[in-house]
């Protein structure tokens, strides 16, 4: 299998607190471990989603390749080996475990796998799924089976990068038998071979996983069982875990528990913070079918007054970094374009830009952001935005928020003239910040044509699995990004876990998309 990652800082975490650990191996072992989240599921069907419904997938579904706890490089999990079998890169074969069920006890063989692939395609087809996973597919052409073990995926074109979308939790392989070939799969069930089964799941509330007596894979379990409390608000989270009524906190955590956390609150209250190097980023979108968002004049404007350093210290006190290109710091390819193109904020220059483009009153946007995906301090982040606008003089902002679900179909539908969005990665190079976002289908779907990027640089980088080659056609595709300001970067990320001090395995369970490994948790016999 080719492949290119060096992400050791991604896959390393440092303890700011702690104590010495040791392995569980008695009773321990066998109690629950209770982790919350503010990343609810937006669907149970992983046909449909391409968002932090992931992190329930990861521990469920399985999925032919997989990046185990410090890997850096995709390796076997359903599959019990794959490669490229051509000198083009173009003919990509896995070889299954033998036996694997799913956790109903149905075969799991290939032509599941084909079923599984062959459905996502359908269902984007047919209209069923708008803006869907199938966008990490575009340079699959055929899958095909040869007996009962082997599958093989014919490329449209040269995809270096094809086993690390194999990796992501889009391509889960789901049972025929319960989910229908053109629709969604309706209920509260998940039927998968993972590490884990979904026993019981009340939406936006609460998923309990139990051990899967049937899985076969990469995944070394060492608990019996997760369960997953869903909050809408960090101080909840945070509050539950210092009472004790959950054992570990992930993705959603303000900027001010952390902070509080880094201070003497963890020595007070017996809890560990894990902090990492991240690849999280934070963006805005503008939607050239509006009347105002559409004229590069006024996006270049809006460009020019954003204090990228003024978000990161207020609103998210420092816990997170300004970011001045798609592809974040850490990555082959990370440049500093918009820095380079606009610099410091100036109303001066943003004035300029509009007048000469005459534009001489203040430009009316309504900017739009999810009320509960990413965290309580979005609301916050987009006032300061408009605190920014405003004072200009050259921008009247209204903001507006909805719930996840229904701002993702907002957005799809193409409804929204600027929104906001977070990105985390489905695998971890540059290739993956750039390709989603570009093309007349895209996770936005919000068309974005731009053929150079499509029909030559992204191509290009493909054929190349020495990462340090393509720096080149990386730093071209962003320059034609910060031209035409259609994505505008705001932040970039770190991750942060906090557990209390029984909970061992924290630094082990992000992988390098930031998904979290529950069966890498584990309660600690002595500290």
């Amino acid at each position: 299998m080719r492949g290119r990652r060096q992400l050791a800082a991604l896959a390393s975490m440092s303890l700011l607190a702690g104590c010495g650990v040791l392995s569980s191996e008695g009773p321990d072992e066998e109690q629950r471990i209770t982790v919350g989240t503010m990343s609810a599921p937006s669907t149970l069907d992983p046909a449909k989603a391409w968002d932090s419904s992931w992190e329930l997938y990861r521990n469920v579904f399985q999925t032919l390749l997989s990046f185990p706890s410090g890997a850096t490089e995709p390796e076997p999990d359903a599959a019990e080996s794959c490669k490229f079998t051509d000198a083009t890169s173009t003919v990509f074969s896995c070889e299954l475990r033998e036996g694997l069920k799913f956790s109903d006890g149905d075969e799991l063989d290939a032509a599941a796998v084909k079923y599984s692939f062959d459905r996502m395609r359908t269902l984007e087809a047919k209209g069923v799924v708008k803006g869907g996973p199938m966008g990490l597919l575009g340079s699959l052409d055929t899958v095909r089976t040869k007996g009962e073990r082997t599958v093989v995926f014919k490329l449209k074109k040269a995809d270096a990068t094809f086993p690390f979308v194999l990796t992501t939790p889009a391509m889960s392989i789901v049972d025929p038998q319960d989910y229908p070939a053109d629709k969604l799969r309706e209920g509260n069930e998940i039927t998968g071979s993972g590490p884990y089964v979904l026993e019981a799941y009340t939406p936006n509330q609460k998923a309990e996983l139990v051990k899967n007596s049937h899985y076969q894979g990469a995944a070394d379990v060492k608990n019996e069982g997760v369960t997953i409390r869903y909050f809408k608000k960090s101080s909840a989270m945070v509050d539950a875990l210092k009472d004790k009524q959950i054992d570990v906190t992930f993705r959603g955590l303000d900027s001010e528990d952390i902070v509080a956390m880094q201070g003497k609150g963890r020595r007070e209250q017996d809890i560990e913070l894990v902090e990492g190097a991240g690849t999280e980023i934070r963006y805005l979108v503008f939607n050239t079918k509006d009347p105002w968002a559409r004229k590069l004049p006024v996006r270049r404007a809006f460009a020019q007054i954003i204090d990228r350093g003024a978000i990161a210290h207020k609103i998210y006190k420092d816990t997170v970094e300004p970011l001045y290109s798609m592809v974040p710091r850490g990555l082959t390819g990370h440049a500093t374009g918009f820095f380079d193109d606009y610099g410091n904020p100036s109303t001066a220059k943003a004035r300029k830009i509009l007048t000469d483009a005459g534009i001489n009153e203040p430009v009316p946007l309504t900017l739009w952001h999810t009320s509960d995906r990413y965290g309580s301090a979005t609301a916050p982040e987009f006032a300061e935005l408009k605190r920014q606008l405003e004072a200009s003089g050259l921008f009247k902002i209204t903001i507006k928020s909805r719930p996840w679900t229904e701002f993702q179909e907002g957005y799809s539908n193409g409804e929204y003239p600027v929104f906001g969005r977070g990105w985390f990665p489905d695998f971890p190079d540059a290739d993956n910040f750039i390709a989603p976002f570009v093309g007349p289908k895209n996770v936005l779907n919000t068309p974005y044509v731009s053929k150079e990027i499509t029909d030559e640089l992204l191509p290009r980088q493909r054929r190349e699995t020495d990462r340090g080659a393509v720096i080149d056609d990386f730093e071209r595709a962003q320059e034609i990004l910060v031209d035409d300001v259609r994505l505008l970067p705001l932040w970039q990320g770190k991750q942060y876990i906090m557990a209390s001090e029984e909970i061992a395995g924290g630094e082990r369970a992000l992988d390098p998309s930031s998904i979290m490994m529950m069966w890498e948790l584990q309660r600690k016999t002595s500290w």
